[in-house]
C-alpha cells in the first residue's frame, strides 16, 4: 500500500506541475479527487471552489455518473456543509454526515451519504475552496490519518489554484499591455490621420464654388488619406488577430478554444464544423470574436448547462451559430452583453447576426457571412 501511496501522490503532485502546460485546472482537479479517492478508499469524492453568486466556479466529483448529475441537477449551492466548510475554514470527519445540524439536505437523486470526511483547501489563511470524501468502502468510516492524508491532497490543490490565478492575473495584465499598445497606435498613426482628412474634406467644401481646382485637388488628397487610414487599421486589424487563426484557421482554432471551456466550465460545451473554404483574416477575425463573446455570455450570464457551437458553409454563405439553453432573455429590451458590439463585427465583414431569445427559453446567436 505504501508503494502505491506514492505512485498516486506522485501523480498528483506531477499533474499540479503541469497546470501551466495544461491551461485547465479542471483537469488538475480532477487528477487530485480521482486520487484521492482511490487511496482513501472512499465511494464518493469532490471539489469545489466556490463563486461570487452563492455557487461553485468549478466542481469536479468521483462516483457519480452522467446519468446521475442529470437526475440530480444543477450543480450544489453553497449551504449546508458545504457552506460551512466554507464559512469555518476547518476539518470535519463525521460518522453520519446527516446527524450533524449543519447538514440541511439534497435533491431528490442525491445518493446517500453516510461518513463524511472533509478539509478545506486554504492559501494563506484564505479559503480557496473544499475537498470532501464520503462513504468509505472499508473499515468503520475515516479516521484521523485519512484526514492528514486527505490535507495533503487539499494543499496540492491550493498550489494548483494559486498558479492558475497567478497566470491568468498574467494573462490579464499581458492583454492591458495590448490594449493600451494598441490605443497609443491608433492614437499616434490613424487619429491623425482622420483629422487631417477632416481638414482636408472642409477645405474642399469651402472651396468648390470659388475654386473648383483648388478644390479638387483637396478632394484627392481626402482620397489618398482615406485609404492611408484605411491601411493603418487593416494592419492594427491584423495585429490583434488571435495566433492560433493564423496557424489553425477559424474552425480548428473554435474546435480548440470550445473544447477548453468544456473542461474548465461545469456546462456541456459541443462543437461541430463543416468543411469551409478559404476565408479572409477579417471574416475570420470577426466570426471568431463573436463566438467568443456569445459563449462567454452563456457560460457567464446565463448559466447554460449546454451550449452548442456550429459553422456551416452553403451556398458561398459560412453561418456561425451558438444555441445554448440557459435563462434567456427578452432581445428587444437589451443592449448588454455585447450584442452592439458582436452586432457591429458581423456588419463590419458585410455579415448580418440575428439573436432568438426569450425569458427560461435559452438563446441562439446566428451570424451569416457571405463569402
Amino acid at each position: 500500500m505504501t508503494a502505491e501511496r506514492d505512485e498516486i501522490l506522485q501523480a498528483v503532485s506531477s499533474a499540479v506541475l503541469a497546470v501551466t502546460r495544461h491551461l485547465s485546472v479542471r483537469e488538475v482537479l480532477q487528477v487530485i479527487v480521482r486520487s484521492a479517492q482511490r487511496l482513501l478508499d472512499a465511494r464518493y469524492a469532490a471539489l469545489g471552489v466556490p463563486d461570487d453568486d452563492g455557487s461553485f466556479a468549478e466542481f469536479v466529483a468521483e462516483g457519480i455518473t452522467d446519468r446521475q448529475w442529470e437526475a440530480i441537477g444543477p450543480i450544489p449551492r453553497q449551504h449546508g456543509m458545504l457552506g460551512a466548510m466554507l464559512r469555518e475554514g476547518a476539518p470535519v470527519r463525521l460518522s453520519d454526515l446527516r446527524a450533524d445540524p449543519r447538514f440541511e439536505y439534497w435533491p431528490k437523486a442525491h445518493p446517500v451519504m453516510k461518513d463524511f470526511l472533509g478539509v478545506p483547501i486554504t492559501d494563506g489563511g484564505e479559503v480557496l475552496g473544499i475537498i470532501f470524501l464520503a462513504n468509505k468502502r472499508t473499515g468503520d468510516g475515516f479516521t484521523g490519518a485519512d484526514q492528514d492524508l486527505l490535507q495533503v491532497f487539499a494543499a496540492h490543490a491550493a498550489i494548483a489554484l494559486a498558479n492558475a490565478r497567478l497566470y491568468e492575473r498574467g494573462r490579464e495584465l499581458a492583454m492591458l499591455e495590448e490594449r493600451h499598445r494598441v490605443a497609443r497606435e491608433l492614437h499616434d498613426a490613424v487619429t491623425q490621420k482622420l483629422f487631417a482628412l477632416r481638414l482636408s474634406a472642409q477645405a474642399a467644401g469651402a472651396l468648390i464654388e470659388s475654386a473648383p481646382g483648388r478644390a479638387a485637388a483637396e478632394l484627392e488628397r481626402v482620397q489618398r488619406l482615406a485609404g492611408e487610414a484605411l491601411g493603418e487599421l487593416r494592419a492594427v486589424i491584423v495585429e490583434l488577430r488571435p495566433a492560433e487563426l493564423d496557424r489553425h484557421g477559424l474552425a480548428e482554432t473554435l474546435r480548440k478554444h470550445v473544447r477548453m471551456l468544456d473542461r474548465l466550465q461545469p456546462a456541456r460545451v459541443a462543437f461541430e464544423a463543416d468543411a469551409l473554404p478559404p476565408l479572409t483574416s477579417a471574416v475570420e477575425v470577426a466570426v471568431f470574436r463573436v463566438a467568443q463573446e456569445a459563449l462567454h455570455n452563456a457560460l457567464r450570464h446565463a448559466e447554460a448547462r449546454r451550449v452548442a457551437v456550429r459553422l456551416s458553409y452553403a451556398g458561398g454563405t459560412l453561418v456561425l451559430a451558438v444555441e445554448d439553453d440557459g435563462t434567456g432573455f427578452e432581445p428587444s429590451l437589451s443592449r448588454g452583453l455585447g450584442l452592439v458590439s458582436m452586432k457591429e463585427r458581423a456588419e463590419s465583414v458585410g455579415g448580418r447576426m440575428a439573436v432568438s431569445s426569450a425569458p427560461g427559453e435559452g438563446t441562439t446567436v446566428r451570424v451569416e457571412v457571405g463569402v
